[in-house]
């Protein structure tokens, strides 16, 4: 639905896989066919120009283009057929090279890796915006002091720079893994009818090579017309990112509840408004991410079922891609794009942050009192002891601090002032500076030369 367009996909990604784009993808190819055929020696130099000329989507009829494909079985016999009348109209002997000594598996397929590359290509350019803005917020909240939590309860003090941190670094190796990716992913699909292209005789490697060259793809070492893991390798990038951010996604919601409150999503006119409660402000845009996010595994289950295909020329498994892929690269889309906008226009609020930290009364402390405690007693017997008084502190609902300058074994080891100094959280988030820091080198190694100061 074009409508959801907006919401759940974006138009980020979405306008690569459009109808037109689609059949200009295969088009793109035909014309690429051509010259590299001409300068071969294999067709006439003066059938290129006809055919090239020719290969504009804008000529087609798309209605009749979709009509006829559901009994061809896929978009690219009618458009041949199109595409040689529209020939025929210019030049009779031209029309006849049309589609020379290619399958129709041959354009769908670099059809759409071409609409990939210009996918692939917005991709890399939204990632290193978002990474940019992530990095930024890293910096500027390295030492805003929060609780940590595990299994959805306090655990220790953390800071939001190192969970920030921890999404950049996810994303920075996601970033080096679309680099590494790339020349895999865009390779050129040529086979002819069984992937031989015996039609060509002993032209095939050559024409295969210059095509590759006109279109600067990738030259495969063997035609991949049944051999699916190039897509199911760019199609796993995607929904790795969108798990990446989906996981965000899922922390942010959480610390904009009510009773947590620590964050929230930005601010605009009529942003996360409820239809019934006009105090409510929704989580609208960690909604859209994860709403894009729940598809992706069933996106996914179609692909790998996908890569089980018949011999030379699949029956089913091919087909289920046409729709698929895209799919999930458009939800993707949405999803980086969402995500730029939460982080840039996010709110923090660092004294909630602060003041959360010490809703159990210094509980949260209690691991840094054992540990220093259990270099005069042994961890055991200062585990023991430590929890003991933690179960007092609760079911008496008062402070730990008290208790533990009051407990017998606690004092004679640990003086006042210790204690005092143990329940601080500044003084217990270890070696967050460092991760931060070996993120932010990270960062920077990779090439994004953000301005950042920490």
């Amino acid at each position: 639905m074009s409508l959801l367009t907006p919401l759940l996909r974006t138009h980020a990604l979405t306008d690569f896989f459009s109808d037109k784009q689609s059949v200009q993808g295969m088009l793109d190819f035909e014309a690429a066919l051509a010259t590299a055929q001409a300068q071969c020696g294999v067709i006439p130099a003066s059938a290129v120009k006809p055919i090239v000329d020719a290969c504009r989507a804008e000529t087609l009829n798309f209605t009749a283009l979709a009509n006829a494909a559901a009994n061809a079985g896929n978009l690219a016999i009618p458009l041949v057929k199109q595409l040689t009348q529209n020939v025929k109209k210019q030049d009779m002997d031209a029309a006849r090279y049309v589609h020379w000594g290619a399958t129709s598996q041959d354009a769908i397929d670099t059809g759409m890796i071409l609409q990939l590359r210009s996918a692939l290509d917005e991709t890399e350019r939204r990632l290193q915006q978002l990474v940019q803005v992530l990095a930024e917020q890293v910096v500027c909240h390295q030492h805003t002091l929060m609780p940590g939590r595990t299994w959805l309860q306090h655990a220790l003090p953390i800071t939001f720079g190192l969970k920030l941190a921890g999404t950049l670094d996810a994303l920075l190796r996601w970033q080096q893994r679309l680099r590494e990716m790339r020349p895999r992913v865009l390779a050129l699909q040529f086979g002819g009818a069984a992937g031989t292209l015996a039609s060509l005789k002993m032209a095939g490697p050559e024409v295969a090579q210059h095509l590759a060259a006109t279109l600067n793809l990738t030259l495969p070492d063997t035609p991949w017309h049944s051999q699916r893991d190039r897509l199911i390798e760019v199609a796993g990038w995607y929904a790795g990112v969108c798990a990446t951010l989906g996981k965000f996604a899922n922390d942010f919601s959480l610390l904009m509840q009510t009773e947590v409150a620590e964050v929230s999503e930005p601010i605009a006119e009529g942003r996360g408004g409820s239809s019934a409660m006009p105090h409510k402000r929704n989580p609208v845009s960690c909604a859209a991410i994860l709403a894009a996010v729940q598809r992706t595994p069933g996106l996914m289950a179609t692909l790998y079922a996908s890569q089980i295909q018949q011999h030379e020329r699949a029956l089913g498994g091919w087909q289920a891609e046409w729709e698929t892929l895209p799919q999930l690269v458009m939800l993707a889309g949405g999803v980086l794009e969402n995500s730029h906008d939460l982080l840039r226009g996010m709110q923090v609020n660092t004294q909630k942050m602060r003041a959360n930290l010490d809703i159990t009364h210094g509980l949260i402390m209690a691991e840094s009192v054992t540990q220093a405690l259990a270099s005069c007693i042994g961890k055991a017997d200062a585990h023991h002891q430590i929890e003991q008084i933690c179960h007092r502190a609760i079911a008496l609902e008062c402070p730990l601090q008290p208790l533990l300058e009051n407990d017998p074994l606690v004092s004679q080891h640990l003086s006042s002032a210790q204690i005092t100094q143990l329940l601080d959280p500044a003084n217990a988030i270890g070696s967050t500076d460092y991760f931060v820091r070996q993120v932010l080198a990270r960062f920077q190694e990779q090439g994004n030369e953000y301005p950042l100061s920490s």
